[in-house]
């Protein structure tokens, strides 16, 4: 069996810009040098690398911008909240019950237990909220029952 090495993926001392000349170095010395690596575990239990900057993707609070048939509404909630909890605050700007209520973010409509970051929610993102038709023919059956339907028909004999 024959065992090629590339010349390519190999490191030496020499090309980590270590800054020593001759001398041999210790592992550990290039690694510090390099940086460590720090992970975190997700949410969806996915282990992933940590960023570095300040403030990542799924922290802080951002502005989401709610928008309804006819108005919207700017809400600023935690970033790593639910739909659900979405809903119970639109349900107090709005006065829709959070069941009548639908969530729509890039075109799907979301389920209460989905998390806004790991749905790809961030900051002045827009959110469509409907009405749900089913709740919407109950209320109108609803009034129509409380009040007599006034048909008018006229029936023609010859």
């Amino acid at each position: 069996m024959i065992k090629l090495r590339s010349k390519r993926f190999s490191r030496s001392s020499s090309k980590l810009g270590n800054g020593s000349k001759g001398g041999a170095s210790s592992p550990e010395k290039d690694a510090k040098s390099i940086g460590e690596i720090k992970w975190e575990l997700r949410p969806g239990g996915m282990l992933v690398q940590k960023r570095e900057s300040s403030q990542s993707d799924g922290e802080g609070v951002i502005a989401v911008r709610v928008s309804t048939v006819s108005q919207w509404h700017d809400i600023s909630i935690d970033a790593t909240s639910t739909f659900g909890k979405l809903k119970l605050i639109l349900s107090l700007v709005t006065n829709l019950d959070p069941r009548e209520q639908r969530l729509l973010f890039k075109g799907k409509e979301r389920e209460d237990n989905e998390f806004l970051h790991m749905v790809g929610v961030r900051d002045k993102d827009k959110v469509l909220m409907l009405e749900d038709p089913a709740t919407k023919e109950m209320k109108l059956l609803g009034m129509a029952r409380g009040q007599p339907i006034n048909n008018t028909c006229c029936t023609i004999t010859v």
